[in-house]
C-alpha cells in the first residue's frame, strides 16, 4: 500500500477528516504490524470551542501548530489516550480524532477512540510523530473511497458539541455508539 503524503494532510480539515475514512491506519509494534480500516473520524479547528488549539499554543495543544502530517496524542480522563493527524499548515491549530477502526486483525476492539489506542498500543511516546513515512511505528496508508460518509454531531463533548464534524462510514459496525 502507499503511505499518505505530508500534501494530503496540508488541505482542510474537514476535507481531511472526510478523505481519511476507507484510509488504513498501521502501527508497528516489534516485528509484527497492526492494520485497521478508518470508519470514523472527528475534525477539530482553532475557531472550534472543542479543540485543544482553541485558547492557542499551549503544553498539550504545541504538535497542532505544527505543519500537517504528524501525530497528536494526548491522555484524558486519567486513563485513555487519543490520536490524532494533525492537519492544514503550520500555526493552524488543527487535527483530526481517528475514532474508530474496523480491524483488519477480528481479535482487536477498536471501536471508540480510547479502545483505538489500547488495541494498537498507542501512547504519549508517538505524540509529534512524523506519520508520512512508514519507517516511523504508526502511519496511514491510501486505502478505499467509501460511497457512504455521513456526518453528525461529535461524542463526548460539551462546547461545540453541534457541528457537524464526526465523518463516519454509514453501516459500518465498528463505529462508535452514541
Amino acid at each position: 500500500m502507499t503511505v499518505l503524503k505530508k500534501s494530503f494532510y496540508l488541505k482542510d480539515t474537514l476535507d481531511v477528516a472526510r478523505e481519511l475514512l476507507g484510509c488504513v491506519l498501521c502501527r508497528r509494534i516489534n516485528d509484527e504490524i497492526l492494520r485497521g480500516v478508518i470508519v470514523e473520524t472527528e475534525a477539530y479547528t482553532q475557531d472550534d470551542p472543542a479543540c485543544h488549539a482553541y485558547k492557542g499554543i499551549t503544553e498539550r495543544s504545541k504538535v497542532m501548530f505544527e505543519d500537517g502530517g504528524i501525530s497528536y496524542v494526548y491522555f484524558i480522563y486519567g486513563m485513555h489516550y487519543c490520536f490524532n493527524t494533525v492537519t492544514e499548515k503550520k500555526n493552524q491549530g488543527c487535527a483530526v480524532l481517528i475514532r474508530a477502526l474496523e480491524p483488519l486483525d477480528k481479535s482487536l476492539k477498536t471501536n471508540g477512540p480510547s479502545r483505538l489506542c489500547k488495541a494498537f498500543s498507542i501512547t504519549k511516546e508517538l505524540n509529534g510523530v512524523d506519520i508520512t513515512t512508514n519507517k516511523s511505528d504508526i502511519w496511514i496508508e491510501k486505502g478505499f473511497k467509501p460511497d457512504n460518509i455521513t456526518s453528525a454531531k461529535r461524542i463526548g463533548i460539551k462546547e461545540g458539541a453541534d457541528y457537524m464534524r464526526r465523518f463516519y462510514i454509514e453501516g459500518n459496525k465498528w463505529v462508535s455508539k452514541k
